[in-house]
């Protein structure tokens, strides 16, 4: 069916009445010319700047581009009046941050990207502390402020975000998207700064305690799917929703119990997570990741040729994988080859990569699988 290609996330917050808002995902046609090396945390992402909303629709839409079915992202504002942004929907992290207009002069993000300039925000309160978030593929240091933030038809919250000030990593300066915005846990900030989800939640700005993620999969649709504050859109799946409880509330980590089969399946007949295997729901990564010794057997299974950016290079044919998710249920999902491959067009030959990378998170975090 039309619903096999595409993805829905739906994840809990504190529980609190208040507004739906829709944010529409857009999809981003790339140029062929262009061969991004994907990262297995945070990684580059085409910008495209759009603000709608529908008639007659009391749900507010911000658009999150969708580039090469790896990397959805969408647009904010900060201060007042709003200085625009797009950032990354990131639930792998919990602290909001973008490009400061007094970044050092040595940073070269900033000068590629959207900065905040406190002197043309009449709501801006400076705070002053220092922070620096370190991500899987990049780092920065800078400090925080405060200043209203506009997402969608939400606006006049105040929040507590980061004003990157340097940014060493190469991986930021070809991003297109300018800043992050997570939605993970508390826990996961740094400085202690509350999430802003956390606050849009506890202001009652949002109907229930819930966002969700559609992911249009479609490769030829102008619409890239949609991020919903306050609920989830029954026309994005095909009831019901299968629930699994959050087991670690830092990550949105669902657990290992040997006794659920949790396995991930190769058609060769290798089994890994045969015992349980942890894994995480994270919008900022995207590739599927695990621990080094399983992710390079299941390279090596399916043909996977390494190369020394990390990533395998494969033969472009249709691989058969199936991962089964991790619920009561115990149900198979298969996954099509196309769904594990990330394909690129380089001087007009296709190329196959694969959608597996290692990453080893040490004890007591991991290990675990994303």
């Amino acid at each position: 069916s039309a619903a096999a290609s595409h993805h829905l996330c739906c994840l809990q917050v504190a529980r609190i009445n208040g507004l739906k808002h829709r944010i529409p995902l857009h999809r981003v046609h790339p140029d062929p010319r262009t061969l991004n090396s994907p990262r297995a945390w945070r990684k580059a992402a085409e910008h495209m700047s759009l603000v709608a909303s529908s008639p007659g629709d009391k749900s507010t839409f911000v658009p999150l581009s969708n580039y090469m079915n790896v990397q959805y992202f969408g647009e904010i504002g900060l201060g007042t009046p709003p200085q625009n942004f797009s950032v990354v929907f990131d639930t792998g992290s919990s602290n909001l941050w973008v490009p400061s207009k007094r970044c050092h002069f040595l940073s070269l993000p900033c000068w590629v990207h959207h900065r905040f300039n406190p002197n043309a925000s009449s709501s801006f309160q400076p705070n002053g502390t220092k922070f620096a978030i370190q991500y899987g593929t990049g780092r920065l240091t800078g400090i925080l402020s405060e200043d209203k933030l506009t997402i969608g038809g939400i606006e006049g919250t105040s929040v507590v975000f980061g004003e990157a000030l340097w940014e060493p990593s190469l991986v930021f300066t070809f991003a297109p998207f300018d800043g992050i915005l997570g939605l993970g846990f508390p826990i996961l900030a740094v400085d202690g700064v509350r999430p802003p989800l956390d606050i849009l939640v506890e202001q009652g700005l949002v109907d229930k305690p819930v966002f969700s993620f559609y992911l249009n999969r479609d490769p030829e649709a102008p619409d890239g799917g949609e991020l919903v504050l306050g609920g989830s859109d029954p026309a994005h799946y095909i009831p019901p929703l299968n629930f699994m409880p959050v087991t670690i509330p830092a990550y949105w980590q669902i657990h290992r119990l040997p006794v659920l089969c949790h396995s991930v399946k190769v058609g060769t007949g290798l089994n890994l997570c045969a015992q349980g295997c942890a894994a995480i729901l994270d919008t900022g990564t995207s590739l599927i990741t695990g621990p080094a010794e399983e992710i390079q057997a299941l390279n090596s299974a399916i043909g996977g040729v390494a190369l020394l950016t990390g990533q395998n290079w494969l033969g472009c044919w249709s691989l058969g994988f199936h991962f089964h998710p991790m619920h009561l249920m115990c149900s198979t999902t298969s996954l099509s080859g196309e769904a594990c491959v990330l394909f690129y067009t380089r001087f007009g030959i296709r190329l196959c990569l694969s959608g597996f990378q290692a990453l080893d998170v040490p004890p007591p975090m991991g290990p675990f699988w994303i």
